[in-house]
């Protein structure tokens, strides 16, 4: 064979665009004809509202490693990838693009506002497929769907009409939450409650027979829409006054006083004010006594023709001041006093949420949570972590029904159309020109669209084609796991449940694993307005996409956000130029070799074979329980220390001058063995790299591309307990050589003698003097002396040596041969001097009351074992004095 030369410093930005369009062209990410369990997983569709952040990058990630483990454990598997149109959020973005144009909406129309939209979406659409591919997403192109493209949209419709016809479908006019910026109603689930600084306001209402009544709002300006006064039956204080009637201020109206158990007694004076348009609960006292429901808002949150004329046109926040100012004025203002509040807000633009009287379509939701919550106590859906079953059963036990219209030109348009001239309104699959009901031409299509989310909850099947029974659903369907944040186990999970059980009476996924979020190192969430983003496209630019992968899997712990910043990518880094590096000195060494068959196994070939072995059990086992920590650390432990530290180096023994060409070819096919297998275990966390290197490889030419190879099995008989028994006992000989050579400042290349008692155990001898020369070589020894006594403790000390103690053995070096004692002594001397001080100072913090009360418990344990291996290091270092001395 001839060396082959692997360039000399990686440079992911030499191969990974090459590697991605070769995994292309060979159609690497389509699932294979195979027999058996397929696995799928959807991708969550990102929003064509922009670029990926590093929230998707981490998903992207995950998916890409789990994907890839199963599809080189031999399974048919296919990542769907596609996008949601995320009806809301882009209709902004094109919004605030037309108003910097100044062009509103309005003026322009819907079928033209919509194809201006379409054109956001494709350059956007471009901008995420180039983010996963440069990502190295192995998803199935040939399958990429769209929220709107003309199949969901048909699956969107079918939906729509069958939930109608199984009268789980209604409109009416109901309280929604209402954002005048967005100018379209919201589900709950899209209210975000902030807690924020707000004033509660102390007010007098006059009763017609004479006196005051005292209540307290945060709302002031909503009293113009008061239709009654609410106090508790039992309260005493104000029994009395049930069925009398106050004067609304300002509005010159008389509403009655009412008895209702809404009221919380202990809460302000006892006394509330009943607003049925303008708050849920009022809504629910009003529709009880049957109260008049008053909506003082228009759509674009000023006041309307409902309130006094005065007041009429102004913004909430005009109103309220208004009003305030006139109820001071009249001497019905009390006093005010600051509080914090939770202010429901927009999810999308941030904008106070107002609770507003308006005609919306509702999902009737309540009989759909049963069936999902019976299929996830029958186990057919499982959380990674377990704990999100918790918020999982709490939505759908407290679930309300689910408001799906939306004042949107953006979307998928309601499928309903109501007659001018008999009034009814009709469901149809197919658009209608003449009403079913009187054949009247005289059509209305409703101008809603659907909630985004009435199109995501049924992405698992309708990206496979249904409603009708395709090939790719009979096969695909249900998926296998789905990866998310645990901020959507509501929007988007819960939902998803829903929907395949009631349209495909399957569950559409059995494993949900919901992932951390990400933040900075400080433990803030990444915002724009922190400046602690972090862009997935720089971290690759810098680092490459396999540091950018393996990192966020390091960091993915199960139930834990991740904390990252930028340096934290040179983890990643790191790891796959150690991969790189190993891979080119073993390759550089291939000069003149030649592979042999069944080489024989020496004892370090049998104890990285178990290594491998064990990392191979370990890996797995993390995988297939979702444990992507667990799995990057094993890989890195193995490939790092295992691998690379240990038996890389071992093997040049095997390529030293003198030894023959035998064996120089028989450690070559075993090394390259152990590499070949070692970049298949890793290739799931670092593919581009692994797979560069493993086309490179002599000994897997004409096998095929890694991405497709067999991911390592284990094998219980590849576990050597006497091999890794023995290696370890010469591993910590050598870190214990190590350590003091490092001590004692003796330079790498300065070769130093050595006697090595081991204990009277027979194994350890004869390891030991078998493999005197990997021990020599291992730990920079020239002289090395091995005694069979009884582990020396009996023995003399050799003088001007150091003693070391291990499990096993007593080491003892020859120090002053290889360094000036006098200059060790007082280096000693001053270490241990600024050890002292350092631990006096811990003592002198644990005696501290102070201290102890007030600091965390984990605190108090770190400074405890500061001090612990403090006084550890003072006493090896006066016992090194002994020796020598």
């Amino acid at each position: 064979m001839k060396a082959i030369e692997l360039e000399k410093a990686y440079n992911p930005k030499n191969f990974e665009d090459k590697v991605y369009r070769q995994w292309l062209a060979a159609d690497s990410f389509k699932p294979a004809e195979k027999a058996g369990d397929p696995y799928v997983v959807v991708i969550p569709p990102p929003n064509v509202t922009g670029i990926l952040h590093l929230g998707h990058a981490l998903v992207v990630s995950i998916i890409d490693i789990i994907i890839r483990f199963h599809r080189m454990r031999g399974e048919s598997t296919l990542w769907m990838p596609g996008t949601d149109h995320a009806g809301i959020a882009t209709q902004n973005v094109v919004e605030k693009r037309l108003r910097a144009k100044g062009i509103n909406r309005r003026e322009l129309g819907r079928e033209k506002f919509v194809e201006e939209t379409w054109k956001v979406k494709e350059d956007h659409h471009r901008i995420i497929s180039e983010q996963l591919a440069r990502m190295g997403a192995s998803v199935d192109w040939s399958r990429e769907r769209f929220t709107m493209d003309e199949g969901l949209s048909r699956a969107v419709r079918e939906v729509f009409v069958r939930l109608y016809e199984r009268d789980l479908l209604y409109k009416g006019n109901y309280l929604v939450n209402w954002c005048s910026s967005c100018g379209t109603a919201l589900a709950d689930d899209e209210v975000v409650h902030n807690d924020t600084p707000v004033k509660m306001y102390h007010l007098r209402y006059p009763l017609t027979g004479g006196g005051f009544i005292e209540l307290a709002t945060t709302r002031p300006e909503t009293m113009l829409g008061d239709t009654a006064v609410a106090v508790h039956p039992d309260d005493e204080r104000y029994r009395h006054l049930v069925g009398k009637k106050v004067l609304l201020p300002l509005a010159d109206r008389e509403i009655p006083v009412i008895a209702d158990t809404y009221v919380d007694r202990e809460f302000g004076t006892g006394v509330v004010k009943i607003t049925p348009a303008h708050d849920p609960n009022d809504w629910d006292v009003g529709k009880r006594h049957d109260l008049p429901v008053i909506n003082i808002l228009t759509p674009e949150g000023r006041l309307n023709d409902e309130a006094p004329e005065k007041y009429r046109n102004l913004t909430i926040e005009e109103g309220r001041q208004a009003v305030l100012n006139d109820l001071k004025a009249g001497g019905f203002f009390i006093r005010e006093e600051a509080i914090t509040h939770a202010v429901g807000c927009c999810y999308r633009c941030g904008t106070v949420i107002e609770p507003f009287l308006s005609e919306q379509w509702f999902v009737r939701m309540k009989p759909l949570a049963e069936k999902a919550l019976a299929a996830w106590r029958r186990g057919e859906v499982v959380f990674y972590p377990r704990k999100w079953e918790n918020t999982y059963q709490h939505w759908l036990l407290n679930i309300r029904d689910w408001c799906i219209s939306r004042q949107l030109w953006w979307g998928h348009r309601i499928p309903a159309w109501t007659c001018t001239e008999c009034g009814k309104t009709s469901v149809s699959m197919q658009d209608l020109s003449t009403c079913p009901h009187c054949g009247s031409a005289h059509l209305e299509q409703d101008p809603d669209v659907l909630d985004t989310w009435f199109s995501s909850w049924l992405w698992p099947f309708s990206t496979l084609g249904w409603p009708e029974e395709t090939s790719d659903l009979k096969r695909f369907y249900p998926t296998t796991a789905l990866v998310t944040g645990y901020d959507i186990i509501f929007f988007w999970v819960a939902r998803m449940i829903m929907a395949g059980l009631e349209f495909t009476g399957k569950a559409p996924f059995r494993d949900v694993y919901i992932h951390g979020l990400l933040r900075d190192k400080l433990g803030r969430k990444m915002s724009k307005s922190l400046r602690n983003g972090i862009d997935p496209l720089d971290i690759i630019d810098e680092f490459g996409a396999d540091a950018l992968k393996f990192t966020l899997a390091f960091t993915c712990a199960q139930g834990q956000d991740l904390l990252v910043d930028k340096e934290s990518f040179r983890l990643g880094s790191k790891f796959a130029n150690k991969v790189w590096n190993a891979s080119r000195y073993i390759l550089m060494n291939l000069e003149n070799r030649e592979l042999v068959r069944d080489p024989v196994l020496i004892p370090v070939d049998r104890w990285i074979y178990s290594r491998l072995n064990g990392a191979v059990k370990s890996m797995e086992e993390a995988f297939l329980n979702y444990r992507f920590n667990d799995a990057a650390q094993t890989a890195y432990e193995y490939f790092w220390n295992d691998f690379c530290d240990w038996y890389v180096e071992a093997t040049k023994l095997s390529f030293r001058e003198g030894a023959g060409g035998s064996e120089k070819d028989r450690a070559v096919t075993v090394l390259l063995d152990v590499l070949a297998a070692s970049l298949r275990l890793l290739h799931p966390l670092l593919p581009y790299v692994t797979e560069e290197i493993y086309g490179r490889l002599p000994n897997v030419q004409g096998a095929g591309a890694l991405i497709c190879a067999a991911y390592p099995k284990y094998d219980a008989m590849l576990d050597d307990a006497q091999a890794e028994r023995n290696f370890g006992f010469l591993q910590e000989l050598v870190r214990s050589v190590r350590t003091l050579r490092s001590e004692c400042t003796i330079s790498p290349e300065k070769k130093i003698r050595v006697l090595v008692c081991p204990e009277n155990d027979p194994e350890k001898v004869g390891f030991l003097t078998e493999n005197s020369g990997l021990l020599k070589l291992l730990a920079g020894i020239g002289n090395l002396e091995i005694s069979a006594e009884d582990g020396a403790a009996n023995s003399t000390r050799p003088s001007g040596s150091i003693g070391l103690v291990g499990k096993g053995f007593e080491a003892f070096v020859y120090i002053a041969e290889a360094a000036d004692l006098s200059f060790l002594k007082q280096k000693f001397g001053k270490e241990i001097e600024k050890d002292r001080k350092f631990a006096a100072s811990l003592q002198a913090k644990l005696e501290n009351e102070k201290f102890l009360q007030n600091a965390p418990p984990q605190l108090i344990e770190e400074e405890k074992l500061k001090m612990e291996e403090s006084l550890k290091r003072t006493a090896k270092l006066e016992a090194y004095i002994r020796d020598f001395s």
